[in-house]
């Protein structure tokens, strides 16, 4: 089946996704009919932004879990090229691609199972690029020799001879020689390891390596931060702790981890003003958060690119990479022409189904991984983490009278919103449009006077994104709060919610925003973000208070972009993953409340 740019991404495409992923794991090589469809659809995504070439894979002879097209990005299209696609299909590629995969077929033997580094994200001409670790020398010896033994009999001898001299004493030179050639033919300086071990053990045998201990110090010309992160295995304890990253720290006393953070010094990286003495100290949700500002500071602020791995590279990595496309998007740097559900297809299919995330074992194992990578969305909203400039963005923000929001009603114009009463629900601020649309809380007569201090009206003005009509229809195809008296009905907020002790609630709470999040979210429902046991704002920097959130998305649609892919996300989940993984409690019901409560399903059975 033949895609074109024309063809739209909908909701049904990504519940048809996810009930593909979670049967089944791709392998290029098993000939998997599905998986081509999906390739097919992430290029027509791509296209539609960005110029690029393809290395071929067709039968996994450079890697059996990576994409059949492993697609190497170019340049951003400007305006006129996009409009004019015929005019640059014939341009040259900035590639030698004959060469480039050459070097790949070279250089895949220094990564553990063959995962060479793959460039998935453009940033301002640099790339964002995923690999596995280094392979030790018993795995270089072990696939060489495999390849020699299998290699085709029309192969060139001297190719095959090249590659299957295991005995040669100069292998790692040789094959880590390749890689670093690859990496420096994509600019990179930066390489990210997320590993908790120096090296992978295994039976009392080192199965893999690391950049950080290779002896003989090859990749003296990179910067490499030592970065660890916890498995996949920590997201089975996670779920397990009620879905509560705020209140789980990873258990540094294990036998197994020896990896300690360290950051070199380096003149960018120390413009950052994160105390990473402290990383043993910090929660789940605070870790991802700060690891995420390297990363984005690295790229804002760097004129080289970055490589992000772990030890297989298809559990932790891709969920870093996932979560920086989306961050970048949401920005409007990267993939500016999509909607949230196609964002959403491309980063769930590249990113984590065409790069060999096993999400059916992950699933059965409860080690839910990539739930908490689109669950995490909520935390990465502010500004904090865009890679616009600071001044790019006025910020808007209250902070005495912050929590005597209760009662206004923002209605966005292209010049102004004024601010008055209104005694609807704030269930409405998900489902609304985001261009001269209404965002609703609820009324407290009382303190409206105090709140406008005798100012009936505010202006700010208002700052728009091409994508805003989009998201409008894209977020309201999932829900319409206005159907269900459930969802738009006023909501009465108890007395004692509004006068409990502040030491009692952690989290920033405004009167009935105790009750339901500005992202129409049942709070300790969705998100541990929305959780009573949220930790106090001085231990999660990148949370703003639910009044300013509301407020600043008025001015940017950041906040409101990545909401809308969390819903879409939630929404499939539900539908394909939670209600087959078994079980009356947990997740599904988990799910099953946020979905009726916002208005995105009302029963198993729905499907948007």
């Amino acid at each position: 089946m033949s895609l074109t740019s024309s063809d739209e991404v909908k909701p049904e495409d990504i519940h048809n996704l996810l009930e593909h992923c979670v049967k089944t794991a791709h392998k290029v090589k098993d000939g998997d009919i599905e998986g081509e469809f999906i390739m097919e659809r992430c290029l027509v995504l791509f296209s539609k932004d960005y110029r690029y070439s393809v290395i071929k894979n067709f039968s996994g002879e450079l890697c059996g879990h990576y994409p059949s097209k492993v697609v190497f990005l170019e340049y951003q299209l400007s305006e006129e090229e996009r409009n004019n696609r015929k005019r640059y299909d014939d341009v040259q590629s900035m590639y030698d691609v004959p060469k480039m995969r050459d070097l790949i077929k070279q250089a895949r033997y220094a990564r553990c199972r063959s995962r060479f580094p793959v460039p998935v994200i453009l940033f301002e001409g640099k790339h964002v690029c995923r690999s596995a670790t280094l392979a030790s020398g018993a795995e270089m010896l072990g696939r060489t020799g495999l390849d020699f033994l299998f290699s085709p009999p029309d192969r060139p001898q001297e190719e095959v001879t090249d590659r299957g001299g295991g005995s040669n004493p100069d292998t790692h030179d040789r094959f880590r020689g390749h890689d670093i050639k690859l990496l420096k033919s994509l600019t990179i300086k930066y390489i990210c390891d997320l590993m908790v071990e120096k090296k992978k053990v295994k039976f009392g045998m080192n199965i893999t390596s690391s950049e950080k201990v290779d002896k003989e110090n090859r990749y003296a010309d990179f910067c490499i931060l030592s970065i660890p992160y916890p498995g996949c295995e920590f997201f089975k304890e996670w779920k397990d702790n009620s879905y509560f990253g705020e209140t789980m720290k990873f258990d540094w006393s294990q036998d197994y981890v020896d990896a300690k953070l360290d950051i070199p010094e380096d003149s960018l990286l120390n413009k950052l003003g994160v105390d990473w003495k402290k990383y043993r100290n910090w929660d789940l949700i605070q870790q991802t958060q700060n690891y995420m500002k390297l990363f984005l500071h690295i790229l804002r602020e760097g004129d080289t690119g970055v490589l992000i791995h772990c030890i297989s590279g298809w559990d932790r990595t891709p969920m870093f990479i996932s979560l920086l496309r989306l961050s970048l998007w949401a920005d409007g740097a990267a993939h500016t022409s999509l909607s949230p559900t196609e964002i959403l297809y491309l980063t769930l299919a590249y990113d984590w189904y065409l790069f060999g995330h096993n999400l059916p074992d992950r699933v059965n194992k409860g080690e839910e991984i990539l739930f908490f990578c689109f669950n995490f969305l909520t935390y990465i909203t502010s500004d904090e983490f865009s890679v616009k400039t600071s001044s790019s963005v006025r910020k808007v923000s209250r902070t005495d009278s912050e929590c005597n929001m209760d009662g206004i009603l923002l209605d966005t114009d292209h010049r102004r919103f004024s601010i008055r009463g209104s005694n609807t629900s704030i269930s409405s601020l998900g489902s609304c449009g985001f261009e001269n649309a209404p965002v609703f809380f609820t009324t407290n007569p009382e303190e409206d006077a105090h709140f406008s201090n005798g100012n009936p009206s505010v202006s700010i003005s208002a700052r728009y994104s091409p994508a805003a009509s989009r998201l409008t229809s894209d977020v309201s195809s999932l829900h319409n709060v206005h159907s269900s008296p459930s969802s738009s009905s006023p909501m009465a907020v108890p007395n004692s919610l509004r006068k409990m002790d502040a030491t009692r609630s952690a989290s920033p709470g405004c009167g009935s925003w105790q009750v339901v999040s500005s992202c129409g979210s049942l709070r300790g429902l969705v998100s541990s973000h929305d959780s009573p046991h949220s930790v106090d704002s001085s231990n999660s920097s990148g949370k703003l208070s639910y009044c300013q959130e509301a407020v600043e998305y008025v001015e940017t649609t950041r906040h409101s972009k990545l909401d809308a892919v969390r819903r879409i996300f939630h929404n499939a989940y539900v539908n394909k993953i939670a209600t087959k993984a078994g079980g009356s409690g947990g997740i599904v019901n988990f799910l099953d409340q946020f979905a009726e409560k916002v208005g995105i399903r009302s029963g198993r059975t729905t499907q948007v």
